[in-house]
């Protein structure tokens, strides 16, 4: 059976995180600050594993906006990794970002970040008017209220631009728990970030021994 070419997959797509950054988290409103760390954590986690081209791009982080999430730091630390510094609110429109995601040579992008209105938004409408498949990690993204961001989302969804979740990233990535060349990885990302589900994973592999 051949699964949906709309799938991703870890060869199929680059990540893009964008201003996952301290000054940008303090006014979020639309998901728990928490709840947003956490899902940044699984997804960057996601990609390590699994290989993923995966850009990281910051706006003023000295002057303004501040460091990017620990989470971010923890699977893509700067000093390995280097992060793409912008003026620009649209990604897209900052030469260095945009030719560092097209040199991926990846026709679909993932973009998460803050905020969902502003720079999520511009940078989705821009790829996807470039000739990109675009998604969204619906809850690694968040605005200055719900209304902002459920604008924002209904504004990408009429381009066409896929929305999902991190969990689905994730699992989306894995698809096949006989994959045991990440599973041990995978299971450990979820007992570490993923809330109850990762709960239910640790009781099982510790109370269970399968």
């Amino acid at each position: 059976m051949k699964p949906a070419s709309d799938l991703l997959t870890p060869e199929n797509h680059a990540l893009v995180m964008i201003d996952l950054q301290g000054q940008m988290g303090f006014a979020i409103e639309s998901i728990s600050r928490n709840e947003l760390r956490t899902n940044t954590a699984i997804v960057a986690g996601a990609s390590k594993i699994f290989n993923v081209p995966t850009i990281i791009t910051t706006a003023a982080e000295q002057g303004f906006s501040g460091l990017v999430f620990p989470e971010v730091e923890e699977y893509y630390p700067q000093v390995a990794c280097g992060y793409i510094d912008r003026t620009t609110m649209n990604t897209w429109e900052d030469a260095r970002a945009c030719e560092a995601i097209k040199a991926t040579g990846k026709k679909k992008i993932v973009f998460a970040g803050l905020w969902t209105s502003v720079c999520i938004v511009d940078a989705a409408l821009s790829a996807a008017e470039d000739g990109f498949e675009v998604y969204f990690i619906a809850d690694v993204c968040g605005d200055v209220s719900k209304e902002a961001h459920e604008r924002a989302i209904q504004r990408m969804l009429i381009y066409g631009i896929r929305p999902m979740t991190a969990m689905q990233y994730l699992l989306e990535l894995q698809r096949d728990w006989a994959r045991l060349e990440t599973y041990d990885a995978v299971t450990a990302l979820i007992v570490k970030y993923g809330g109850g589900y990762g709960l239910g994973v640790h009781y099982a592999k510790n109370m269970l021994k399968h």
